[in-house]
């Protein structure tokens, strides 16, 4: 079964052109890939009268690339929300960073939440590649795509359901990884 994201526009490549439609836009994607992309109602066709309609209040590109990526989770501590108290909610570096016993399995915690960070402001690629063997198992579970560098990536027929729905605010509504809903904003 396919699921078709409505939204009110989309920007088909990370810097280009905004395609917007009377009644919104929409992708379907099925298996992974996208299926259909275009007006809502052309798209709503094309994938069928079973396919799981999402709606979401936005502009849907094909997400951010994030090119600090290795150095943002394996040169930073993202702090558990249980050391909070002790340690604050902000990455650590430097010296606060040095300060803490940083074991294997430390780093694969923190690397998780780093990429649940990432996740969160509709990030769907980033550099690598990972020295560390806990990190880069946890980037590797998240199914986060890793790029030598950056690249033009665009929202096309046939490709991967890699995308994020972004609100008039800025923020992230959305992120989408193979067709996978991997953030929601609350």
């Amino acid at each position: 079964m396919s699921t078709v994201h409505r939204v009110r526009a989309l920007r088909l490549t990370e810097d280009g052109e905004l395609l917007e439609a009377p009644g919104g836009c929409a992708v379907a994607v099925s298996g992974g890939r996208f299926a259909a992309i275009g007006p809502y109602e052309r798209v709503r066709a094309e994938a069928g009268e079973h396919a799981r309609v999402r709606e979401w209040d936005g502009v849907l590109t094909p997400g951010r690339y994030e090119p600090d990526g290795a150095a943002y989770l394996e040169a930073m501590y993202h702090p558990d929300p249980r050391e909070a108290d002790e340690l604050g909610t902000a990455p650590l570096t430097g010296p606060a960073l040095a300060a803490l016993e940083m074991t294997d399995t430390r780093w694969g915690h923190s690397a998780r939440r780093g990429v649940q960070r990432l996740l969160a402001v509709g990030t769907t690629a980033l550099s690598g590649p990972f020295v560390r063997a806990a990190v880069r198992t946890a980037v590797e579970r998240s199914g986060i795509r890793v790029l030598p560098g950056p690249r033009p990536r665009a929202l096309t027929l046939s490709g991967a359901a890699d995308f994020a729905v972004f609100a008039d605010d800025g923020g992230a509504l959305v992120t989408v990884l193979d067709g996978r809903l991997v953030y929601r904003r609350r």
